[in-house]
């Protein structure tokens, strides 16, 4: 199943992603930073979700409070909050 995430503060503008048994199994994101978000894309399919978040947390852009990685460990945190 694909879950849709709206992100908030970065450039990036929705984020597709979906999971299976605690797996990244695709992820693709609009707008934002192309070739960045194709080659973060490309790493975390396959990892568990866990462990995305745990990479991708609390990185910045910038000036700004989060960043697009920041935001797609936001999506799968929410993501996994809504599955307990």
């Amino acid at each position: 199943m694909q879950y849709t995430f709206r992100p908030g503060g970065v450039c990036a503008q929705e984020i597709l992603f979906s999971v299976e048994k605690g797996i990244v199994t695709g992820l693709s994101i609009t707008g934002g930073c192309r070739g960045n978000l194709a080659g973060i894309s490309r790493l975390v399919i396959g990892m568990p979700v866990g462990r995305v978040i745990a990479c991708l947390e609390g990185v910045t852009c910038g000036d700004r409070k989060t960043s697009c990685p920041d935001q797609i460990a936001q999506a799968l945190r929410e993501h996994m909050e809504q599955e307990k």
